[in-house]
């Protein structure tokens, strides 16, 4: 069961702090390193194709699983913890045209509901780093992948190490995220027994992925954004709080740049 505080409509906001992933869900927008860039790249190094059958752990609000079945025609599944990520999921589905290839599900990434050797692919984006145990997060996607398929996760890395105290604070303060070194997300997916790994890393481009977001969103989503987006600041105490508890000092900025960007992980079963 979910509590309320996973559903908060923008009007309930004003009542309470909302948490990141509550801020991601009303304004119906997930963002990951990379960018629809890193999607292709992960498509391809996980060899998805019309015949395959793909779990999206972490979907958000359903960017990744809708783009998929659209330009593929594969069969997509998306899971998400949060049931407000699934409701803009499935609206997003309905509005692309694609809802018979995809569905979407409340599901817990470490508990995850499948049987065995299930899927031909498991993609994660930006949801490994969130979880409290990442190596049984890392285990059950093996575990639901059939021989021979693939997983593939594109995933925060620090690209130096340590990384400052205060900016792993400030990180984990603001997204919830802990991430880890390029070794060490390697080492997740060998201790899940996955062979073959490839691992790209990857420095963060501010511009470049803004540029990416918008086109991701279209006209109509940028609309409604843009429309709650401004709708809270003027009406909630709290979302002006939460919004400004995120911005960073020019030490994190400059750290942000230096120590952090994104990297793509593969293995095979």
């Amino acid at each position: 069961m979910h509590s309320r505080a996973d559903e908060l409509s923008p009007e309930e906001v004003s009542a309470r702090e909302p948490s990141y992933f509550e801020f991601q869900a009303i304004f119906g927008a997930t963002k990951h390193g990379g960018g629809s860039k890193a999607t292709r790249e992960l498509i391809e190094l996980c060899h998805i194709d019309e015949s395959k059958y793909v779990l999206d752990v972490g979907c958000g609000v359903g960017m990744t699983p809708c783009y998929i079945a659209k330009r593929l025609g594969c069969r997509v599944v998306g899971v998400d913890i949060r049931e407000s990520m699934i409701d803009r999921a499935n609206e997003r589905a309905q509005r692309q045209s694609v809802e018979h290839r995809v569905e979407f599900r409340v599901v817990d990434a470490q508990n995850l509901p499948f049987e065995d050797a299930l899927f031909d692919v498991v993609i994660g984006e930006s949801i490994t780093a969130f979880l409290e145990d990442k190596q049984r997060g890392v285990s059950e996607y093996v575990r639901v992948t059939k021989l021979g398929g693939y997983v593939g996760l594109n995933e925060a890395t620090w690209l130096k190490a340590p990384p400052p105290t205060g900016l792993v604070d400030y990180y984990f303060r603001t997204t919830g995220t802990k991430p880890e070194t390029s070794d060490g997300w390697e080492e997740l997916l060998e201790g899940s027994g996955l062979a073959d790994r490839v691992v790209r890393t990857y420095r963060m481009k501010v511009l470049s992925e803004y540029i990416d977001g918008l086109r991701r969103f279209g006209f109509r989503d940028l609309l409604s954004t843009g429309h709650r987006f401004l709708s809270l600041a003027i009406t909630s105490p709290a979302f002006r709080r939460f919004a400004k508890g995120t911005l960073p000092t020019a030490t994190i900025i400059r750290g942000i740049f230096e120590y952090l960007g994104y990297g793509i992980y593969v293995g095979r079963k």
